[in-house]
């Protein structure tokens, strides 16, 4: 390639307008559009009839200058809005983060990431106020890194504004999983691809999942002797679902991150 433009100056030398391009015709086109030529080098070493829409890219007929008269430029996109309240209340939902283009592609320029993402919640008061949400069956479960987002909600006046420390750990053995859990890619859903049988996973109950008269999370299996299997749920994925043992509760979980969930 840096032969041919060796060549091509020294044709501008002893020819004037031997290097006419998208430059020189002012030319850059989006798409495939073969009203917009030129007449140049090509970048296949031809001389005559060249392109300077998008799709000469494809074709292999733009003038020479095509890359310097209309560069690429990627996709830009704002920051991500803040997340909306769950759609629903009392029920397992999901809420929703949009961010918007800034500045669309051009020229071949790397596309857009995605515009939205959603994950799974659950409120546990209803729109009158009233607490609601404790009574689920199966256990619903989410990444421990929501917790990290989660402020402590006082959804009942027994809640006192310290319930940081509030809260115990449930450890269980997976029996069985539905093969979805593996097969949702979305970012915030990646963490059920580490669900898998036989492994030994912890689950935090915290505020508010947490009831705050029984001071217990629903589907907690505390009450199992161990040998009963019980039913666990993705919050995000109603189709990643599965069975597990209770191993034990203890009072802080130490699971290894991507093992570690908790109630929702």
């Amino acid at each position: 390639m840096r032969t041919l433009w060796m060549v091509l100056c020294a044709l501008a030398r002893l020819w004037p307008g031997a290097l006419a391009g998208c430059t020189e015709a002012g030319r850059c086109c989006p798409g495939r559009d073969p009203a917009c030529f030129a007449r140049g080098w090509r970048v296949d070493r031809v001389y005559g009839t060249c392109f300077c829409d998008q799709a000469c890219r494809l074709t292999g007929d733009c003038c020479f200058d095509y890359d310097r008269a209309c560069p690429a430029r990627p996709c830009f996109v704002g920051e991500w809005s803040p997340w909306s309240g769950c759609a629903g209340q009392c029920r397992p939902t999901t809420r929703v983060r949009r961010r918007l283009v800034q500045q669309e592609p051009l020229n071949g320029g790397a596309p857009c990431p995605p515009l939205e993402e959603r994950a799974g919640c659950l409120e546990y008061s209803s729109s009158q106020g009233q607490d609601c949400g404790h009574s689920f069956v199966p256990a619903f479960i989410t990444s421990s890194a929501f917790n990290k987002k989660r402020a402590i909600q006082a959804t009942s006046p027994q809640w006192s504004t310290h319930t940081e420390d509030a809260g115990y750990c449930m450890e269980f053995k997976t029996e069985s999983l539905t093969p979805h859990c593996a097969l949702d890619n979305r970012p915030l859903t990646r963490w059920m691809q580490y669900l898998r049988e036989g492994y030994t996973v912890c689950v935090d109950c915290q505020p508010p999942a947490m009831n705050s008269v029984s001071l217990r999370c629903s589907g907690d299996g505390l009450d199992s002797d161990g040998n009963q299997s019980l039913r666990w749920q993705a919050i995000g994925n109603p189709r990643c679902q599965g069975t597990w043992k209770k191993v034990r509760r203890v009072e802080h979980c130490s699971c290894p991150e991507v093992h570690h969930f908790i109630f929702i």
